[in-house]
């Protein structure tokens, strides 16, 4: 396989395991969970052990898909900038790189949609839940299709979010470019960080509303015996569509509902980009696929 596929898959597994603790909290924002984090409160008494495995709620399963997404988000990438750039006979530019980064983003959607539901439902359940009994119950009560519930608007969350993160970190290495050919390596690493960081950052602000629907859509089950802090078991049996979640969550808590968690999420994604990016750098590098222009864009966890 390509090297970028593999520098993808390990990056990804590594963002995942740096960046899980506040995801956790982020989910539970959005869904408006009342008691948000997984820190035990004054009137509780729990083990570290027990609070380490809370916040690693949900691990599993994207450390595998997500591992997968990146690896298929860059081969994606790589060959639609290529295929674009050689079609319509151009430079590279900002303009396909966010093209290629949507067309990307896009094809990620058959692992992002399960892997999402996934990791949500793990997150929000009332007692701590593997991912592989989660999996098992969604595929015995829904089948197959279950496990892609909430698809359409992750898919447009990933297509939109992957073209801003590409563009962004392209633009990003753009400006920081120098005329010096003699760029030393910790300059580079710099660079890196500082760019993939603020990338992360960017892209999800630019998606974040798109995110909470998503969340609060695939949070939703029709298992009673698994559904998660957000259902109410007062409510009938039907799951709700994107719009309808995104007006039930307006007129919860009007516009702010669909930014909260953003500065959980912002800080998170700083980190866990920074580090990606500097792995899939490392990676490329070590496997003779390095260029020597300005860092290609590399993928990283939404």
């Amino acid at each position: 396989m390509s090297a970028d596929f593999w520098a993808g898959y390990i990056s990804g597994a590594i963002g995942i395991i740096i960046g899980n603790p506040l995801d956790v909290i982020k989910v539970r924002l959005q869904a408006n969970v009342k008691d948000s984090s997984p820190i035990p409160t004054s009137g509780q008494r729990q083990t570290a052990t027990s609070v380490a495995r809370q916040f690693a709620t949900g691990t599993a399963a994207p450390i595998l898909g997500y591992g997968a997404l990146n690896a298929l988000l860059f081969v994606s990438y790589n060959r639609s900038e290529a295929a674009l750039n050689k079609s319509l006979h151009l430079q590279p530019n900002l303009w396909t790189t966010w093209l290629a980064g949507a067309i990307g983003g896009l094809a990620t959607w058959a692992v992002s949609t399960p892997t999402e539901l996934i990791k949500c439902r793990a997150q929000l359940a009332s007692a701590p839940t593997s991912s592989w009994a989660i999996t098992r119950r969604v595929l015995r009560t829904e089948g197959v299709r279950g496990l892609y519930f909430g698809g359409a608007v992750t898919a447009l969350r990933d297509s939109i979010g992957y073209g801003f993160y590409f563009w962004s970190y392209e633009l990003g290495t753009q400006w920081m470019a120098t005329s010096k050919e003699d760029k030393s390596l910790s300059q580079e690493a710099a660079k890196v960080l500082l760019c993939g960081g603020l990338a992360g950052v960017m892209t999800w602000a630019s998606i974040f509303p798109l995110d909470v629907i998503k969340t609060r859509v695939q949070a939703q089950t029709l298992d009673p015996a698994s559904r998660p802090l957000l259902d109410d078991p007062t409510k009938p049996q039907r799951r709700l569509g994107a719009m309808e979640v995104a007006r039930e969550a307006y007129r919860e808590g009007g516009v702010r509902v669909f930014f909260r968690g953003l500065t959980i999420c912002s800080v998170r994604a700083f980190f866990v980009n920074a580090v990606q990016w500097a792995t899939y750098e490392w990676i490329m590098y070590e496997l003779g696929q390095g260029k020597s222009r300005s860092p290609e864009p590399s993928a990283a966890t939404l």
